[in-house]
Protein backbone atom coordinates (compact mmCIF):
# COMPACT_ATOMS: atom_id res chain seq x y z
CA UNK A 1 0.00 0.00 0.00
CA UNK A 2 1.24 3.59 -0.77
CA UNK A 3 1.18 6.38 1.87
CA UNK A 4 1.93 9.82 0.45
CA UNK A 5 3.34 12.24 3.14
CA UNK A 6 3.12 15.88 3.51
CA UNK A 7 5.32 18.26 5.31
CA UNK A 8 5.47 20.87 7.62
CA UNK A 9 7.05 24.71 8.07
CA UNK A 10 10.68 24.12 7.85
CA UNK A 11 11.24 22.94 4.35
CA UNK A 12 11.16 25.73 2.09
CA UNK A 13 13.69 27.39 -0.05
CA UNK A 14 14.62 29.66 -2.85
CA UNK A 15 13.33 28.34 -6.15
CA UNK A 16 10.57 26.20 -4.82
CA UNK A 17 8.39 24.87 -7.11
CA UNK A 18 9.96 26.38 -10.08
CA UNK A 19 10.01 23.15 -11.74
CA UNK A 20 6.98 21.72 -11.24
CA UNK A 21 5.72 25.28 -13.14
CA UNK A 22 7.85 24.87 -16.30
CA UNK A 23 6.94 21.30 -16.67
CA UNK A 24 3.20 21.51 -16.09
CA UNK A 25 0.30 22.92 -17.59
CA UNK A 26 -1.53 22.13 -14.79
CA UNK A 27 0.92 23.22 -12.31
CA UNK A 28 1.36 26.71 -13.93
CA UNK A 29 -2.98 27.02 -13.41
CA UNK A 30 -2.77 26.01 -9.68
CA UNK A 31 0.17 28.58 -8.82
CA UNK A 32 -1.70 31.53 -10.80
CA UNK A 33 -4.83 30.25 -8.54
CA UNK A 34 -2.67 30.25 -5.67
CA UNK A 35 -1.45 34.12 -6.70
CA UNK A 36 -5.43 34.81 -6.84
CA UNK A 37 -6.55 33.47 -3.66
CA UNK A 38 -4.00 35.26 -1.70
CA UNK A 39 -4.31 38.62 -3.64
CA UNK A 40 0.03 38.63 -3.84
CA UNK A 41 2.38 37.07 -6.26
CA UNK A 42 3.56 34.02 -3.86
CA UNK A 43 4.53 31.81 -6.90
CA UNK A 44 7.11 34.91 -7.62
CA UNK A 45 8.67 34.92 -3.85
CA UNK A 46 8.87 31.08 -4.11
CA UNK A 47 10.76 31.18 -7.33
CA UNK A 48 12.47 33.99 -6.85
CA UNK A 49 12.57 34.60 -3.63
CA UNK A 50 15.13 35.66 -0.40
CA UNK A 51 15.61 33.64 2.13
CA UNK A 52 13.92 35.78 4.80
CA UNK A 53 11.30 36.73 2.63
CA UNK A 54 9.70 32.97 2.71
CA UNK A 55 10.33 33.07 6.43
CA UNK A 56 7.43 35.76 6.64
CA UNK A 57 4.34 33.73 8.43
CA UNK A 58 2.41 34.92 5.63
CA UNK A 59 4.54 33.10 2.97
CA UNK A 60 6.11 29.95 4.71
CA UNK A 61 2.70 27.89 4.91
CA UNK A 62 0.74 29.03 2.04
CA UNK A 63 4.22 28.11 -0.01
CA UNK A 64 4.75 24.75 1.32
CA UNK A 65 1.18 23.60 0.99
CA UNK A 66 1.04 24.76 -2.71
CA UNK A 67 4.40 23.32 -3.54
CA UNK A 68 3.13 19.69 -1.70
CA UNK A 69 -0.30 20.08 -3.32
CA UNK A 70 0.86 20.43 -6.78
CA UNK A 71 3.92 18.09 -6.56
CA UNK A 72 0.75 15.11 -5.44
CA UNK A 73 -1.65 16.57 -8.61
CA UNK A 74 0.70 16.62 -11.21
CA UNK A 75 2.49 13.36 -10.18
CA UNK A 76 1.80 10.52 -13.14
CA UNK A 77 0.89 7.60 -10.42
CA UNK A 78 -0.50 9.53 -7.66
CA UNK A 79 -2.99 7.10 -6.22
CA UNK A 80 -2.66 7.22 -2.55
CA UNK A 81 -3.95 4.08 0.25
CA UNK A 82 -3.46 6.50 2.73
CA UNK A 83 -2.17 9.89 3.43
CA UNK A 84 -0.64 11.93 6.52
CA UNK A 85 0.73 15.29 6.61
CA UNK A 86 2.71 17.02 9.62
CA UNK A 87 1.36 20.06 11.10
CA UNK A 88 1.03 22.32 8.57
CA UNK A 89 1.32 19.18 6.08
CA UNK A 90 -1.92 18.07 7.33
CA UNK A 91 -3.76 20.71 5.16
CA UNK A 92 -2.16 19.68 1.87
CA UNK A 93 -3.04 16.02 2.98
CA UNK A 94 -6.41 16.51 3.30
CA UNK A 95 -6.65 18.47 -0.02
CA UNK A 96 -4.88 15.29 -1.81
CA UNK A 97 -7.38 12.93 -0.37
CA UNK A 98 -10.08 15.19 -1.62
CA UNK A 99 -11.43 16.15 1.74
CA UNK A 100 -10.76 20.05 0.57
CA UNK A 101 -10.77 21.76 -2.40
CA UNK A 102 -7.40 23.39 -3.23
CA UNK A 103 -9.04 26.78 -3.17
CA UNK A 104 -10.75 26.09 0.39
CA UNK A 105 -7.87 23.99 1.78
CA UNK A 106 -5.20 27.06 0.55
CA UNK A 107 -7.46 29.85 2.31
CA UNK A 108 -7.75 27.70 5.78
CA UNK A 109 -3.91 27.87 5.53
CA UNK A 110 -4.12 31.09 5.04
CA UNK A 111 -5.84 32.01 8.06
CA UNK A 112 -4.13 29.56 10.40
CA UNK A 113 -0.46 31.39 9.58
CA UNK A 114 -1.37 34.96 9.85
CA UNK A 115 -4.03 33.44 13.38
CA UNK A 116 -0.59 31.54 14.52
CA UNK A 117 1.45 35.15 14.19
CA UNK A 118 -0.94 36.96 16.15
CA UNK A 119 -0.50 34.10 18.99
CA UNK A 120 2.89 34.28 18.84
CA UNK A 121 3.08 38.25 19.09
CA UNK A 122 0.84 38.08 22.40
CA UNK A 123 3.60 35.75 24.28
CA UNK A 124 6.79 35.55 24.15
CA UNK A 125 7.41 31.70 23.37
CA UNK A 126 9.79 29.40 21.52
CA UNK A 127 10.87 25.57 20.46
CA UNK A 128 13.73 23.20 21.17
CA UNK A 129 14.58 20.14 19.62
CA UNK A 130 15.89 17.26 22.19
CA UNK A 131 17.81 14.91 20.83
CA UNK A 132 18.80 11.15 22.37
CA UNK A 133 15.93 11.29 25.39
CA UNK A 134 13.68 8.93 26.10
CA UNK A 135 10.39 10.42 25.20
CA UNK A 136 9.10 9.48 29.07
CA UNK A 137 11.63 11.22 30.05
CA UNK A 138 10.99 14.67 28.09
CA UNK A 139 7.38 14.30 29.25
CA UNK A 140 8.48 14.08 33.14
CA UNK A 141 10.64 17.30 32.57
CA UNK A 142 8.25 19.38 30.69
CA UNK A 143 5.40 18.26 33.70
CA UNK A 144 7.90 18.97 36.44
CA UNK A 145 8.17 23.06 35.51
CA UNK A 146 5.02 24.26 37.25
CA UNK A 147 5.61 28.03 36.84
CA UNK A 148 5.98 28.54 33.27
CA UNK A 149 4.31 26.53 29.97
CA UNK A 150 6.32 23.97 28.38
CA UNK A 151 5.33 20.50 26.57
CA UNK A 152 6.27 17.83 24.25
CA UNK A 153 4.88 19.49 21.02
CA UNK A 154 5.86 16.99 17.65
CA UNK A 155 6.73 13.30 18.40
CA UNK A 156 9.36 13.48 14.93
CA UNK A 157 10.82 10.16 15.66
CA UNK A 158 12.56 8.12 18.31
CA UNK A 159 15.26 9.99 19.62
CA UNK A 160 13.94 13.22 18.51
CA UNK A 161 11.34 15.15 20.27
CA UNK A 162 10.63 18.95 19.83
CA UNK A 163 9.47 21.09 22.92
CA UNK A 164 7.38 24.11 23.07
CA UNK A 165 6.49 26.80 25.36
CA UNK A 166 7.01 30.52 26.96
CA UNK A 167 10.86 31.30 26.33
CA UNK A 168 11.64 31.02 30.03
CA UNK A 169 9.86 27.86 30.44
CA UNK A 170 11.84 26.04 27.04
CA UNK A 171 15.09 27.42 28.52
CA UNK A 172 14.85 25.85 32.03
CA UNK A 173 13.61 23.08 30.48
CA UNK A 174 16.54 22.21 27.71
CA UNK A 175 18.86 22.25 31.06
CA UNK A 176 16.96 19.95 32.73
CA UNK A 177 17.44 17.79 30.07
CA UNK A 178 21.17 18.26 29.42
CA UNK A 179 21.26 17.25 32.95
CA UNK A 180 19.49 14.42 31.92
CA UNK A 181 21.62 13.00 29.56
CA UNK A 182 19.99 14.13 26.35
CA UNK A 183 22.59 14.55 23.36
CA UNK A 184 21.91 17.95 22.28
CA UNK A 185 19.17 20.17 23.10
CA UNK A 186 18.57 23.19 20.45
CA UNK A 187 16.65 26.05 20.33
CA UNK A 188 14.52 26.13 17.03
CA UNK A 189 14.61 29.39 14.50
CA UNK A 190 11.03 30.21 15.00
CA UNK A 191 8.42 32.61 16.18
CA UNK A 192 6.73 30.71 18.83
CA UNK A 193 5.00 28.05 20.66
CA UNK A 194 3.40 25.96 17.86
CA UNK A 195 1.19 23.29 19.12
CA UNK A 196 0.93 24.33 22.57
CA UNK A 197 -1.69 25.99 24.87
CA UNK A 198 0.00 29.19 23.46
CA UNK A 199 -1.65 28.22 20.24
CA UNK A 200 -5.22 28.59 21.99
CA UNK A 201 -6.42 32.24 20.50
CA UNK A 202 -5.36 31.14 17.05
CA UNK A 203 -6.75 27.32 17.76
CA UNK A 204 -10.13 29.34 18.23
CA UNK A 205 -9.60 31.63 15.03
CA UNK A 206 -9.09 28.96 13.08
CA UNK A 207 -12.01 26.65 14.56
CA UNK A 208 -14.42 29.12 13.07
CA UNK A 209 -13.24 29.34 9.29
CA UNK A 210 -12.83 25.19 9.51
CA UNK A 211 -16.22 24.93 10.71
CA UNK A 212 -17.56 27.66 7.84
CA UNK A 213 -15.40 25.62 5.18
CA UNK A 214 -17.22 22.26 2.89
CA UNK A 215 -15.25 18.86 3.70
CA UNK A 216 -16.46 16.22 1.54
CA UNK A 217 -16.02 12.69 2.31
CA UNK A 218 -12.31 11.46 1.83
CA UNK A 219 -11.07 8.96 -1.07
CA UNK A 220 -8.80 7.65 1.31
CA UNK A 221 -8.37 7.56 5.72
CA UNK A 222 -5.94 10.53 6.38
CA UNK A 223 -3.65 9.50 9.86
CA UNK A 224 -4.32 12.63 11.74
CA UNK A 225 -1.43 14.66 13.93
CA UNK A 226 -3.53 14.42 17.11
CA UNK A 227 -4.79 10.84 17.54
CA UNK A 228 -2.29 9.09 14.45
CA UNK A 229 -5.35 7.34 13.91
CA UNK A 230 -6.87 6.80 10.32
CA UNK A 231 -9.62 9.20 9.77
CA UNK A 232 -12.19 9.77 7.41
CA UNK A 233 -15.49 10.84 8.94
CA UNK A 234 -15.48 14.81 8.36
CA UNK A 235 -16.79 15.55 11.57
CA UNK A 236 -14.03 13.65 13.06
CA UNK A 237 -11.41 15.17 10.68
CA UNK A 238 -12.44 18.65 11.09
CA UNK A 239 -12.48 18.23 14.89
CA UNK A 240 -8.81 16.61 15.31
CA UNK A 241 -7.56 19.48 12.69
CA UNK A 242 -9.01 22.11 15.00
CA UNK A 243 -7.03 20.72 18.04
CA UNK A 244 -4.18 20.63 16.15
CA UNK A 245 -2.87 23.64 16.98
CA UNK A 246 -2.78 23.20 20.47
CA UNK A 247 -1.93 19.63 20.45
CA UNK A 248 1.44 17.46 19.66
CA UNK A 249 2.14 16.51 16.85
CA UNK A 250 2.15 12.00 17.05
CA UNK A 251 4.48 12.14 13.71
CA UNK A 252 6.30 8.88 15.31
CA UNK A 253 2.81 6.93 16.30
CA UNK A 254 1.20 8.16 13.09
CA UNK A 255 4.03 6.18 11.11
CA UNK A 256 3.91 2.82 13.26
CA UNK A 257 0.62 3.44 12.40
CA UNK A 258 -0.17 3.51 8.92
CA UNK A 259 3.07 0.94 8.81
CA UNK A 260 0.73 -1.53 11.02
CA UNK A 261 -2.29 -1.06 8.60
CA UNK A 262 0.00 -2.24 5.98
CA UNK A 263 1.83 0.87 4.40
CA UNK A 264 4.69 -0.12 3.02
CA UNK A 265 6.10 2.71 0.26
CA UNK A 266 5.94 5.78 1.83
CA UNK A 267 6.01 8.91 -0.72
CA UNK A 268 7.00 12.54 0.61
CA UNK A 269 5.22 15.03 -1.90
CA UNK A 270 6.44 18.71 -0.94
CA UNK A 271 10.03 20.75 -0.27
CA UNK A 272 12.87 18.65 0.67
CA UNK A 273 13.29 15.26 1.95
CA UNK A 274 12.69 15.43 5.53
CA UNK A 275 10.10 13.55 6.23
CA UNK A 276 11.53 10.70 4.38
CA UNK A 277 14.15 10.45 7.12
CA UNK A 278 11.85 10.19 9.88
CA UNK A 279 10.26 7.50 8.20
CA UNK A 280 13.41 5.48 7.95
CA UNK A 281 14.29 6.16 11.34
CA UNK A 282 10.99 5.26 12.63
CA UNK A 283 11.07 2.22 10.56
CA UNK A 284 14.45 0.78 11.99
CA UNK A 285 13.55 1.61 15.51
CA UNK A 286 10.40 -0.40 15.05
CA UNK A 287 12.79 -3.09 13.16
CA UNK A 288 15.59 -3.17 15.78
CA UNK A 289 12.41 -3.48 18.17
CA UNK A 290 11.22 -6.91 16.66
CA UNK A 291 14.70 -8.79 16.33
Amino acid sequence: MKAYVFPGQGSQFSGMGKDLFERSTEAKHLFQEADDVLGFKISEIMFNGSDEELRQTKVTQPAIFVHSVVAAKIAESFTPNMVAGHSLGEFSALVANGTLSYKDGLTLVYKRAMAMQKACEKNPSSMAAILGLEDNIVEEICNSIKDEIVVAANYNCPGQLVISGSTKGVEIAMEKMKAAGAKRALSLPVGGAFHSPLMEPAREELAIAIKNTPFDKPGCPIYQNVDALPSSEVEKIKTNLIAQLTAPVRWTQSVQNMVKDGGKIFIECGPGKVLQGLVKKIEKEAETASV
